[in-house]
């Protein structure tokens, strides 16, 4: 025995025939998670099951208006959490501004698959804003239609919550897990409306076709990472600054894969073709919610994924932008100008303003960044308040919606045809609206970054477009009617207008004004939201075995000086 283990000491030194030698713990990294910068997410996406869960265990218990007061609650808490990131970002604190040292500026979480930045801080203010205004147009909506519970209100929430994770995804795994639970949460809701067949077949479309633009975006996503080795936004930027990849063919197909995926969701051309079905089927205060909250977040993630993430290629994907931005403003003019039914008229309306979105986004300037933020701001109200008349004209069904049914408006709603009137003009681009400061924003980032073309091509179609909204108007009070007929009218034709769908009318009508008028304070906020990829600090356990401190932050933004054209 005694040399059998000699044998053995000798073949394999450390093999001794005593006690074994303890093994070595493995050891796993944990990411250290900051709760602060989850917060607003963490208050969505808790409030909506907390919400589903009190329901199905007290049904019957909450008062008529609950769910919808609950919603905004918790959208205006979401909002509230948000708020002293901004500060955070700033470098704010109680007293105003202040030059202040790190930890205050940008940063990131969760190992660098969230990012804090002005951009995404917006992005969040606004889905919330969005949320509060479709919790309020619903409350009335769902009872008249026989569907009230909290099943709405729960979906609404967690979609917001993908929404607000798609606007810090920092990473393309985080993007597209909140792009599906964005995604998911609005094709339940846009067939939840189970006594209406154009509801149910606006859903199986959405359902249908988003499943394909998701199954785009993830392939994209794995060729992305096939390519550069890497999903994290931050890890890709610094690889494509020292060298250009091998497979530079599997990266730009991952990246046109992904716009795929992230055009669906903005209902950019050619991706629009279910925009103005899903729109006309599905209820309209989830319309006003995709139209709003849903573009808001198919914006964010492109910014952040192509402007960001892949800006040393803006050369490669600004002409592609360009071609959609063209084409969703040149289509969605011409072709909505021909719709009868004032749902997929705005619908088509929608694609037209996605392709100013778009055009502002190419020009991968700052400048450009404030359009697009302003857009999107201002253009949430004005479309939140146009399918909001739409929720209250189409009448029990939610079926009245052709132009014929708005003829004589005017006469027995003359509060709601002026408001309507407000955001038409306001989406038309006419002066003294937040639209027209709006669509001169972005095509002034187009011209900026030598996009002269896609410039005229936005003035064409503004002017093409104003058809559309004419259409309404004068189908509100141009139209031949009956005046006797219209002053006897039945009382189903003279619209009662509830508490919560007022105030929600009346906010977007006064940010519509205001925003036209004294657009400033909303510009420097979007200018100040600059989108930026920070790379998290390393310990200095993990910098070297020197112990160095913690590593500086690394600030990646976007290019100051506009590429030209």
């Amino acid at each position: 025995m005694s040399s059998l283990a000699a044998v053995l000491a000798q073949a394999a030194p450390g093999l001794t025939a005593g006690p074994a030698a303890a093994a070595p713990t493995p050891t796993i990294t944990v990411p250290d998670i900051e709760w602060t910068a989850l917060l607003p997410i963490l208050v969505l996406g808790l409030g909506a099951v907390l919400l589903l869960t009190l329901t199905s265990l007290a049904r019957g218990t909450v008062t008529r208006s609950g769910y919808a007061i609950y919603t905004v609650l918790v959208a205006t808490g979401a909002m509230a959490t948000a708020a002293p990131l901004w500060g955070r970002v700033h470098a704010w604190d109680h007293l105003g501004k202040w030059e202040l040292s790190p930890p205050y500026g940008p940063f990131s979480a969760v190992a660098g698959a969230i990012g804090v930045d002005g951009f995404s801080v917006f992005i969040t203010l606004l889905i919330g804003v969005a949320v509060i205004l479709g919790a309020l147009l619903a409350d009335d909506y769902l009872r008249r239609e026989g569907i009230d519970g909290p099943e709405y209100y729960v979906l609404l929430l967690l979609s917001a919550t993908g929404g607000v994770i798609m606007a810090m995804a920092n990473d393309l795994i985080v993007l597209f897990l909140g792009l599906e639970t964005l995604s998911i949460a609005v094709y339940v809701l846009a067939a939840i409306h189970l006594k209406r067949v154009q509801s149910q077949e606006a859903g199986l479309k959405y359902f249908v076709l988003g499943g394909f633009s998701s199954a785009f975006f993830l392939y994209g996503v794995a060729m992305v990472y096939g390519a550069t080795g890497s999903t994290n936004l931050v890890q890709i930027k610094d690889l494509l600054a020292v060298k250009v990849p091998t497979h530079n063919a599997l990266l730009l197909i991952g990246l046109g894969l992904m716009l795929v995926g992230l055009g669906f969701k903005v209902a950019a051309v050619p991706f629009h073709s279910w925009s103005p079905d899903v729109y006309d089927g599905a209820p309209s205060p989830v319309a006003a919610f995709m139209a709003s909250g849903v573009k808001a977040a198919g914006f964010a993630g492109l910014t952040r994924a192509f402007l960001l993430g892949f800006g040393q290629f803006a050369s490669d994907w600004q002409p592609v932008l360009y071609f959609l931005a063209a084409a969703s403003m040149l289509v969605g003019a011409i072709v909505g100008i021909t719709q009868t039914n004032v749902k997929r008229a705005l619908a088509y309306s929608s694609i037209n303003h996605a392709g100013f979105m778009l055009m502002a986004l190419q020009a991968a300037s700052p400048k450009g960044v404030t359009g697009l933020l302003f857009y999107l701001a201002t253009y949430t109200f004005m479309t939140v308040g146009s399918f909001g008349i739409a929720t209250l004209a189409g009448r029990t069904g939610d079926g009245h919606h052709d132009l014929a049914d708005y003829r004589g408006f005017s006469r027995t709603n003359p509060a709601l045809a002026g408001l309507f009137v407000l955001f038409l003009l306001g989406q038309s681009g006419f002066p003294l609206t937040s639209g027209f400061v709006a669509k001169f924003g972005s095509i002034a980032a187009a011209v900026d970054a030598g996009s002269w073309h896609l410039a005229v091509i936005g003035m064409v179609s503004a002017a093409i477009s104003a058809f559309i909204y004419l259409r309404i108007i004068v189908a509100m009070y141009m139209a031949e009617s009956d005046t006797e007929a219209a002053e006897k009218a039945p009382k189903a034709a003279r619209i009662k207008v509830p508490f919560g769908a007022g105030l929600a009318l009346v906010a977007c009508a006064l940010a519509t004004i205001g925003f036209g008028i004294l657009p400033n304070g909303l510009n420097r906020v979007a200018g100040e939201a600059e989108p930026v990829l920070v790379k998290e600090p390393v310990p200095a356990a993990a910098s070297g075995a020197d112990g160095a401190g913690l590593t500086g932050l690394d600030l990646t933004t976007i290019p100051t000086t506009p590429t030209t054209r």
